[in-house]
């Protein structure tokens, strides 16, 4: 399901849909800027337990990053003291959206940055280091991205409007709907 910018109902409440993390798309507190890190919960494994965060940075100031972290604070901690959180990837153009294929521990992400990395659709094991591998280019401020493992596709949207499918691998990509207004996310859901 898509829908534009500033839909009545992303005001009021998270969405809920079969095959998305429930609290990752919590609209922001009043005075937080977009800049300002946000959780993305990990809650379709409960035995891991781990966060996955995003920091935007200023824009194009490549100062972009994507953090990890236990859900629970270390013992003796505090918020802003804590001793398990990890940057993934750092020196990111303007990382937005993330969504994690579990099954492979492949974290995906798009860019809205400036190009050559931004714009962009990205991907990266999260087990172990590796150069993010850009997947998809050309993207009109990349905003919001969904992924459904099972059936090797992506669908991926941007402010322009357009709603992207590819493989998860890149290929394939298929721009099958433009003009939409300002997209902001999207959700992918087996019914």
């Amino acid at each position: 399901m898509v829908r534009p910018r500033g839909h009545a109902r992303d005001a009021r409440e998270p969405r809920r849909l079969a095959g998305r993390n429930p609290g990752r798309d919590r609209p922001r507190r009043q005075g937080q800027s977009r800049s300002d890190p946000v959780v993305r919960r990990n809650h379709h494994r409960p035995e891991a337990w781990e966060n996955l965060l995003d920091a935007k940075g200023p824009d194009n100031a490549g100062l972009g990053r994507i953090f990890r972290g236990n859900i629970n604070i270390p013992k003796g901690e505090s918020p802003t003291n804590r001793s398990d959180i990890e940057v993934l990837f750092d020196q990111l153009p303007e990382p937005i959206d993330l969504e994690l294929d579990l099954a492979n521990r492949v974290l995906y992400w798009t860019d809205r940055g400036d190009p050559p990395r931004g714009n962009t659709v990205n991907r990266a094991p999260i087990d172990t280091k590796a150069v993010p591998e850009i997947l998809i280019t050309h993207l009109m401020e990349g905003i919001g991205i969904a992924l459904d493992v099972p059936g090797n596709q992506m669908f991926v949207t941007d402010f322009a409007g357009s709603v992207y499918s590819a493989d998860l691998d890149g290929k394939n990509e298929r721009n099958f709907l433009y003009g939409q207004g300002n997209l902001t996310g999207i959700a992918y859901a087996e019914i």
